[in-house]
């Protein structure tokens, strides 16, 4: 079994992969602060609760954005299971050509959901990342990565709407009835969701005229669905495509 890790500024993702099959998944909130006994210790409970033999554990792979935690992770991982991770960065074999101009740069879960999108379908093919940013990114028919946009994430972009406007209150992000409301709740939630769904229809057409080609679109991120239900473009939801993608990967480089 396959052990995968997501590591996100949110949030920490785990799939056990049983052959291609993702059999089980965990969420927890990333905190950078945790050593690698308190991660044994996450992980080791996450075992134990779904009934899991850690010992059928024979390879991990971890994708992360947040540099503190990938060590502790890591020695967590080995700890509780006995494996050393891959740790998607230079030097691991991806399938992927990076036709950018820092590749190393690029963040682990883009290449992964990436290589993911492209195993699944093909291309070209607009990646969207709806996380604690918001990433869209182009990968062509001979999977080579061309770069993308970053924007700030729904989020992030409600969060400062809210706290800097003393008399705007907190909301929920419920896709809204129709883009003219009438009162301010309502109309947060239309300029936050129409608003994002749109930035996203007009990227997606400049990616097209720009590449001139008809593209597969796939969005991944908590709060994808409350969103690409709001576009015109017609856009596939794909929950674990990371977690596929670094399955992928780790078939490429095992021994």
């Amino acid at each position: 079994m396959l052990l995968t890790a997501d590591v996100g500024n949110t949030n920490i993702k785990l799939g056990i992969f049983d052959g291609e099959k993702l059999a089980y998944k965990l969420r927890f909130a990333t905190d950078d602060k945790m050593t690698s006994d308190e991660f044994a210790v996450e992980l080791y409970t996450f075992f134990q609760i779904y009934r899991i033999d850690f010992k059928k554990i024979d390879g991990s792979i971890i994708s992360s954005v947040v540099p503190k935690v990938t060590q502790p992770l890591q020695e967590a991982i080995e700890i509780v299971t006995g494996v050393r991770s891959f740790v998607i960065g230079p030097g691991l074999k991806t399938g992927m050509d990076l036709k950018i101009d820092r590749p190393e740069t690029l963040g682990g879960d883009i290449v992964c959901g990436c290589v993911g999108a492209y195993e699944k379908y093909g291309g070209p093919v607009i990646m969207v990342f709806m996380g604690t940013a918001t990433v869209i990114a182009y990968v062509d028919e001979h999977c080579a990565y061309h770069g993308g946009v970053i924007v700030p994430g729904v989020g992030i972009s409600l969060d400062a709407l809210t706290s800097r406007g003393a008399l705007l209150p907190a909301v929920d992000l419920q896709p809204p009835k129709k883009a003219i409301c009438t009162n301010t709740v309502d109309c947060i939630r239309s300029g936050v969701v129409n608003g994002s769904a749109c930035m996203l229809d007009g990227m997606i057409d400049r990616f097209v005229r720009e590449t001139g080609k008809d593209c597969k679109i796939i969005a991944t991120g908590g709060l994808a669905p409350k969103i690409i239900c709001c576009c015109t473009h017609q856009i596939s939801f794909e929950e674990n495509i990371i977690l596929d993608g670094l399955r992928s990967i780790y078939s490429k480089n095992r021994k």
